[in-house]
């Protein structure tokens, strides 16, 4: 039976294509149709038809909202029996959205596995993403074939909801960076340094993470005023990320500074119009127009 994937958004797509290509049959199913152009899956009517069609299902969904309407909506996954079915979410959630999920898996008979992945459109386009899963072994196991075809490397962290927490933990500090970057750039401008010129040297120094690297381009462009091409991922989902990980970090008992201050800076960046750009640029806000 083939593999089913619900949501082609960037991310989705990416991985349809990447599955493709290594001679896997897909049934997919969008919102939105035409995302599904070129690809040569079925092409399903709404998610339950994606179950009719598929033993695994992987679902890559922009935030809970979605996540609900596609589980339990009208022709949701999880409108009748899953038996015989692995249903694998690898959107960015809380442990406990996780966690219920697998709750309404199992109760209609399937096996859930929560397995986000650290990675952008060009990882997953090519089967380098981090994939990090949570489940039982037997989910695991069965979905491990399909994941090992999208990562560079695969990770059983323990019961559904690690994988939440791990992936959350990654994107913390990055976060956190993109909102730095802005501030040392405005350092530089400053004393009158050229800004494209402070993004060179800090791509080459101690004061760029990796990611850094393939950013800089980008971030010079809209800088200058000049287009920094699609976004990897939107600024309003990192928003929507920065929020889980102050909640979970609650739930801790500890408090969550640094993040809480990056997301206050992306949420002033979003309103001033920058939702829909790359989260890399979340540090840029007042700082466009030129050097």
């Amino acid at each position: 039976m083939s593999i089913g994937i619900v949501g082609l958004g960037n991310m989705g797509r990416a991985m349809a294509e990447r599955l493709e290509e290594q001679g896997q049959d897909l049934a997919v199913w969008n919102r939105t149709s035409g995302r599904a152009e070129g690809l040569a899956a079925r092409v399903c009517d709404n998610p339950r038809a994606v179950v009719d069609n598929a033993g695994i299902i992987l679902s890559m969904l922009a935030d809970d909202a979605a996540i609900e309407a596609v589980y339990s909506g009208d022709q949701g996954l999880c409108t009748g029996p899953l038996k015989g079915r692995v249903i694998v979410e690898m959107s960015t959630t809380s442990p406990e959205t996780a966690e219920a999920l697998e709750r309404r898996v199992s109760e209609q008979g399937g096996l859930f596995l929560e397995c986000p992945v650290g990675g952008t459109v060009g990882p997953a386009r090519q089967g380098q993403l981090l994939a990090l899963a949570g489940g039982s072994p037997d989910a695991f196991e069965k979905a491990r074939p399909v994941l090992e075809l999208l990562s560079r490397r695969l990770e059983h962290l323990g019961p559904v909801g690690t994988g939440a927490a791990m992936k959350l933990a990654i994107n913390l500090p990055l976060m956190v960076y993109w909102a730095a970057l802005g501030e040392a750039l405005s350092l530089t401008r400053q004393r009158g340094i050229d800004p494209a010129r402070a993004l060179d040297i800090l791509a080459d120094s101690s004061g760029a993470v990796a990611s850094a690297k393939k950013r800089i381009a980008p971030i010079r462009e809209m800088l200058a005023g000049g287009d920094p091409g699609p976004a990897n991922f939107a600024l309003r989902n990192a928003i929507k990320d920065m929020k889980l990980m102050e909640d979970l970090a609650a739930q801790t008992g500890r408090e969550s500074p640094v993040i809480a201050a990056a997301r206050v800076t992306a949420e002033a960046a979003a309103e001033g119009g920058m939702a829909d750009v790359d989260c890399s640029m979340l540090g840029l806000h007042g700082q466009m127009g030129g050097g």
